[in-house]
């Protein structure tokens, strides 16, 4: 074996020794660093009471375009959907089969795609999709959807506005809460898309100009119950 060759190999064996931290967790301190320190996380604290998480989690939401309401229950959900659908003059949706969707949808009034029993269909003629997700981040203002709580990839994808109903104890304060709870759920037999949606979906690419839809849903509402 050449030299060179050793000393990479020797390299990596030294910083394979050095376990990497969780995702979501900062990297523990430093040995040259002092005992008083603290790592700091790269985003704010969040407050500790799920009112906190509440009020932070909208005001996130608006700031970055997503509509978000917060609704008395799940039946004041559902009416709120079906005048969306009404108002929007949506002629198609698309969605999954779920505790959540399944109460919003039996109030639609406009044919409904399910990923589940329609294979293969294609989500082009669908004004907008609606889905489950995983939790709420308080922290972002993000939303985190699997390919199992989400109906598969192509939802949160495909059509150009995506309708999100989730209750309020799918609330987390941050992301190491959010990836605490996708390890408790999951295990060892995690989705096979993990997803952390921000917003709708938005570039600035050509002259710093704001522009939304520019690689999947133009519009993103999350309902709240």
């Amino acid at each position: 074996m050449s030299s060179a060759r050793a000393d990479i190999l020797s390299r990596i064996r030294k910083a394979l020794a050095t376990p990497a931290p969780r995702p979501g967790h900062p990297a523990p301190s430093s040995p040259q660093r002092s005992a008083t320190s603290a790592a700091r996380l790269p985003l704010p604290p969040v407050g500790p009471s799920p009112d906190d998480w509440l009020a932070l989690f909208s005001k996130n939401s608006e700031d970055l375009r997503t509509e978000t309401r917060v609704l008395d229950d799940l039946d004041a959900a559902s009416r709120f959907f079906a005048n969306l659908v009404r108002s929007e003059n949506w002629q198609h949706l698309a969605s999954h089969r779920g505790a959540l969707t399944d109460t919003l949808l039996a109030s639609c009034p406009v044919p409904v795609t399910l990923t589940e029993s329609s294979a293969g269909a294609s989500l082009e003629p669908c004004d907008a999709a609606l889905s489950e997700c995983d939790a709420l981040v308080a922290q972002t203002g993000s939303l985190v959807l699997t390919s199992r709580s989400a109906g598969g990839r192509a939802l949160s994808v495909l059509p150009p506005h995506h309708i999100v109903i989730a209750k309020r104890t799918q609330l987390v304060p941050d992301l190491p809460a959010a990836f605490d709870l996708l390890q408790s759920r999951y295990g060892q037999s995690w989705p096979s898309m993990t997803s952390f949606i921000t917003g709708p979906s938005r570039t600035g690419d050509i002259e710093r100009i704001l522009v939304l839809g520019a690689h999947g849903p133009k519009r993103l509402t999350i309902l709240i119950c």
